[in-house]
C-alpha cells in the first residue's frame, strides 16, 4: 500500500481508505468488523465516517455507523490509524440531527462531543463539513441558483469554531466536503487571514463518470495545498458494470433509488458500456480499472472505498497494485470526450 501526504497536514493516509456508509443498513456490525479488520491487514489505515451514516439517512438508523466503528475501535491501537468524520450542514431534511442541523459554534460542539462518544476515542484525526452551510449546487445538480441563497454562517466564523476543537485537541486537522472552489478558497484565504487552522483536504465524489473536480477544483487544491478525497470512485456501483449485466442488481441504486439520482443520467449506461470494454480488453475488471484510474490521478490524496461484501472489498484493494498502461488511459481518454462527466 502507498501512503500520502494528506495536504499540508502531517499525516501520511493509504492511497486506499474505507468509507463506512453502509455500516448499519446494508452492513451489520460484525460485518463492519470484519471489513475493518481486513482494510487494517491490508494496509489501510484511513477511515472515514459521518455523523448522519449510514445511507440512506433515516432517523432510525442514524448514527449507527459511528458506533458500530467505535466498539471496533477500542480495541485497535489507536496511533496505528487516521479516522475521519463529518458533521452534518443544514437544508437535506434531516431533522433528526439535532433539529435542524447548522455549521455554528453551538453545533459544532454538539457534534464532535456526541460522534466522539459513539467512536469511543478522545479525538479525531480529520474532521469534515459533511457540505457547505450556504447554499451549492449538490449531488447531481449542477447550475448555481442565485434565488436559493439563503443566510448562512460565515465561513470566517465556521472557522473559529472548528480551531477551538484543535485547541482542545478534539480535533487534529479540518477539511471540507462537496464544496465549491470558491468554498475552499474562500477557507483557505480566512485561515491566512485570520491566523486559524488551515483546510488539508476536500472530500468530493470523483470517478470516471464525474471529472468536474479536473476543471477548477484541481487548480485551487493544488496552491492551497490542499488533498482530494475521492468518493463514489465506482460511481454508486456503476463502473462494477454490475447495472449493466442486471439492471436489477443488488446495491445502492436498486435498494435507494431516490437516492442514486445523480447517477440516473442517460449518458451514464453508455459510457459505463465503454469503460468495461475497455477493462475486458485490458485484462482488468471494470472496477479495478476504475479505482486504478482514480488512484493514479496527480491531486488525488486517497481514494476512498465502500463495500457491502468482504469479496468486493478484496477486489478493490486489489486495484492498489495495478498501473494503467497508456494505451489504457487513451482510450478513457477518447470516451471521456465522447461522453464527458455523464453523472456531475
Amino acid at each position: 500500500m502507498e501512503y500520502r501526504r494528506l495536504g499540508g497536514s502531517d499525516m501520511q493516509v493509504s492511497a486506499l481508505s474505507l468509507g463506512t456508509m453502509t455500516f448499519g443498513e446494508q452492513n451489520s456490525e460484525a460485518e463492519a468488523h470484519a471489513q475493518l479488520d481486513y482494510a487494517v491487514a491490508h494496509g489501510v489505515n484511513f477511515i472515514d465516517t459521518a455523523e448522519m451514516y449510514p445511507v440512506a439517512p433515516r432517523a432510525e438508523t442514524v448514527h449507527r455507523t459511528e458506533s458500530h466503528i467505535g466498539t471496533w475501535l477500542r480495541h485497535q491501537q489507536r496511533d496505528k490509524l487516521i479516522v475521519a468524520t463529518k458533521i452534518a450542514g443544514p437544508a437535506r431534511g434531516f431533522n433528526w440531527i439535532r433539529g435542524t442541523p447548522r455549521i455554528n459554534r453551538e453545533h459544532i460542539a454538539a457534534a464532535i462531543d456526541a460522534s466522539l462518544r459513539r467512536l469511543q476515542t478522545d479525538y479525531v484525526d480529520l474532521y469534515q463539513i459533511h457540505w457547505p452551510d450556504r447554499y451549492v449546487p449538490m449531488f447531481g445538480s449542477t447550475s448555481y441558483d442565485v434565488s436559493q441563497e439563503r443566510d448562512a454562517v460565515p465561513i470566517a466564523e465556521q472557522l473559529q469554531a472548528l480551531a477551538e476543537l484543535v485547541k482542545a485537541g478534539k480535533v487534529r486537522h479540518i477539511g471540507l466536503s462537496n464544496e465549491t472552489p470558491w468554498g475552499v478558497g474562500e477557507f483557505v484565504r480566512c485561515a491566512e487571514q485570520l491566523g486559524l487552522p488551515r483546510i488539508v483536504s476536500v472530500q468530493n465524489a470523483y470517478n470516471l463518470m464525474n471529472r468536474t473536480f479536473e476543471n477548477g477544483l484541481a487548480e485551487v487544491c493544488h496552491h492551497g495545498n490542499v488533498g482530494l478525497l475521492a468518493y463514489s470512485p465506482l460511481a454508486f456501483g456503476w463502473l462494477s458494470g454490475k447495472y449493466i449485466n442486471d439492471p436489477n442488481a443488488q446495491g445502492r441504486i436498486t435498494l435507494f433509488p431516490n437516492f442514486g439520482q445523480r447517477y440516473a443520467k442517460i449518458n451514464v449506461p453508455p459510457a459505463t458500456r465503454e469503460y468495461m470494454r475497455i477493462a475486458q480488453e485490458a485484462g482488468l475488471t471494470p472496477a479495478t480499472m476504475a479505482l486504478a484510474y482514480a488512484r493514479t490521478r496527480w491531486f488525488v490524496s486517497s481514494v476512498i472505498l465502500g463495500a457491502t461484501t468482504l469479496e468486493q472489498l478484496k477486489e478493490d484493494l486489489g486495484s492498489a497494485e495495478i498501473s494503467l498502461s497508456r494505451e489504457v488511459l487513451e482510450k478513457i481518454e477518447a470516451v471521456h470526450r465522447m461522453y464527458p462527466n455523464p453523472a456531475p
